[in-house]
């Protein structure tokens, strides 16, 4: 008997809807909101009313594109958090509404479990190799930094995460320094290819154990630039592409230094990257030479997968439904949502 769920993604500012059946992607639709790059960030009450105008015609388009019939759907998985929180309450109502119009069960997903999860999704199309039980994953975004040891689908455990800012965070604050657009992440990736990782160097902040910490490297790259700046006015004009790389060079060396340190403790060789800033060039070719010459089996998350996306949600769904894992129509969203 075949197990088709629809998944519902709005933690942020983008709204998603997929279908998946058995682990295979029949759908996965998104919607973004560009409104927010005229405010360098994400505002929460305008996310939660692009949300409201977004979620009916995503998820229509989601069943459509899959070619199922809403009578068809065994189930609805919904982001529960973390997140906005005014985001999580569009996208959980509407959930709790179809689940209960169509009569099926309702099963909440934790956002940052399901962004490894992509990792199991099928494809009709090609063949693909899955993680091995346990592996390490390395999950990675606006919000989060986490390192985890994934023993089964559904059992997962912190071994390392952020004191402070996260990753993606740094990338961002770090463009806006440079007066950079919003997101400022994938534009530092774009002009650190033409840049050299070594031009400029920054405090690399020192923690102990397998956590990570970032606002040190970022309030060192704002005193520096300011430094520069008040000696050549043009400075950033002039070094944007090797302050872009030497910045993200810093990054992935925080990032990639904490992994290697986990899984020599772990011994654990299986390595998985998840999250928005999975989609980093510079951090994917870090981890593919040290895999070569580690040993890893490495698992990089296809670029439509990095950010968020609802195929996470339904997946996570799947294996939920498998173990009869459902939620309640009381349950409500979470800002803060660990593990």
């Amino acid at each position: 008997m075949s197990i088709t769920i629809l998944g519902i993604e709005s933690s942020c500012d983008d709204t998603a809807a997929a279908v998946v059946r058995d682990g295979f992607m029949l759908s996965n639709i998104i919607a973004g909101q560009d409104v927010h790059k005229r405010y360098g960030g994400v505002v929460p009450e305008i996310a939660s009313r692009e949300h409201q105008a977004n979620i009916v015609p995503v998820t229509d388009m989601a069943i459509s594109s899959a070619g199922i019939d809403p009578s068809g759907i065994d189930a609805i998985a919904y982001t529960r958090g973390p997140g906005l929180l005014g985001s999580l309450l569009v996208g959980s109502s509407f959930a709790k509404g179809l689940s209960l119009s169509l009569g099926v069960p309702l099963i909440e997903v934790n956002h940052l479990p399901a962004h490894i999860l992509v990792h199991f999704i099928k494809d009709v199309e090609e063949e693909r190799s899955f993680p091995g039980f346990p592996f390490l994953a390395l999950v990675v975004s606006g919000g989060h930094t986490q390192l985890v040891i994934v023993r089964d689908h559904l059992e997962m455990e912190i071994i390392g995460e952020t004191t402070d800012d996260a990753a993606g965070e740094a990338f961002d604050k770090c463009a806006k320094v440079m007066g950079l657009d919003y997101p400022g992440g994938p534009l530092i990736d774009r002009l650190a290819k033409d840049g050299d990782g070594s031009a400029f160097s920054f405090n690399i902040p020192v923690v102990d154990g397998l956590d990570f910490s970032f606002s040190g490297l970022k309030t060192s790259f704002l005193y520096s630039l300011r430094k520069w700046v008040s000696e050549n006015p043009d400075f950033v004009e002039s070094n944007i592409n090797d302050l872009s790389a030497s910045i993200q060079s810093a990054i992935v060396k925080i990032l990639t230094a904490k992994l290697m340190r986990a899984s020599e403790q772990t011994g654990i060789r299986e390595i998985v990257l998840a999250g928005g800033v999975a989609a980093n060039s510079g951090l994917r070719r870090s981890l593919m030479a040290i895999s070569a010459e580690k040993g890893w089996r490495l698992y990089l998350p296809d670029l439509k997968f990095t950010t968020d996306n609802a195929a996470m949600i339904a997946i996570t769904g799947y294996y939920k439904y498998l173990k009869g894992d459902f939620s309640s129509l009381g349950v409500s969203p979470m800002s803060r949502f660990p593990i």
